[in-house]
């Protein structure tokens, strides 16, 4: 026999094996992929159903609520005729308990109602987006990122750090807070963007929307209003900047 067809016959099985595992590799990274673009719909999904859980629990809190303001009315004494119903401490305390109860199971409604506004309109951007779009992760990081780039001009820039010397001094709250924002972020943010799973994406992005908030808070707080930054680089008069007092 050929040496080429002895060669077939002892290999004959290699071709069929790597066909199997470059096909399960491609479906490996194509799934991964698929995923990584469906986090925003994930995310908004795992938000409802923590959502629909809260709804659940101030419902029973409502029914529980309800029970104590029965009970406690029953236990009011009897008025004489003609005079007003005689209300108790503990009366009381279970109407007003009954009230906060009320308010918490429309609220849980109405947050329902959003998280499933928002899995239709992360549904809407997946199908709109195309494999050039960056991933949702990636657009989150880079969020952060710039929030970051944007609180560092006040330490970087000579100008700025001079004009607004609040903003790197945590004796301040806000400016404190802003730290504490900026830490939790930090440790928030995933390492391996391929493996986030829509819990880590929903603390994170919530972990970015407190830092912006933060930095708006400490921004505010230190008086950066006014001209653009731009024009404090170049050096025009400080107090007109809302530099502050």
């Amino acid at each position: 026999m050929e040496p080429f067809l002895l060669f077939l016959a002892d290999w004959w099985w290699a071709a069929p094996t790597a066909a199997a595992i470059g096909g399960a590799v491609y479906a490996g990274v194509t799934t991964r992929s698929r995923r990584a673009r469906r986090l925003e719909v994930d995310a908004a999904r795992h938000e409802e159903r923590l959502a629909y859980q809260a709804l659940v629990e101030a419902k029973a809190r409502l029914r529980h609520a309800r029970s104590n303001a029965l009970a406690a009315r029953a236990e009011e004494p009897s008025p004489l005729l003609g005079a007003v119903l005689p209300t108790t401490p503990a009366a009381i305390e279970a109407r007003r308990q009954l009230s906060e109860a009320k308010r918490a199971e429309r609220a849980a409604s109405l947050a329902l109602r959003a998280t499933r506004t928002r899995i239709k309109a992360a549904q809407a951007h997946y199908s709109a987006a195309s494999r050039a779009d960056p991933l949702p992760i990636d657009r989150l990081t880079s969020a952060h990122d710039a929030i970051n780039a944007r609180w560092m001009e006040y330490e970087t820039d000579p100008a700025l750090a001079l004009a607004f010397p609040q903003m790197l001094d945590s004796r301040h709250p806000a400016t404190l807070a802003f730290f504490r924002a900026q830490r939790e972020a930090g440790r928030l943010r995933p390492t391996q963007r391929d493996r986030v799973t829509p819990q880590q994406y929903v603390e994170y992005r919530a972990a970015v929307h407190e830092l912006a908030t933060a930095l708006e808070a400490a921004e505010r707080q230190a008086g950066v209003f006014g001209a653009p930054r731009a024009q404090i680089r170049r050096g025009p008069d400080r107090d007109a900047l809302g530099r502050p007092q």
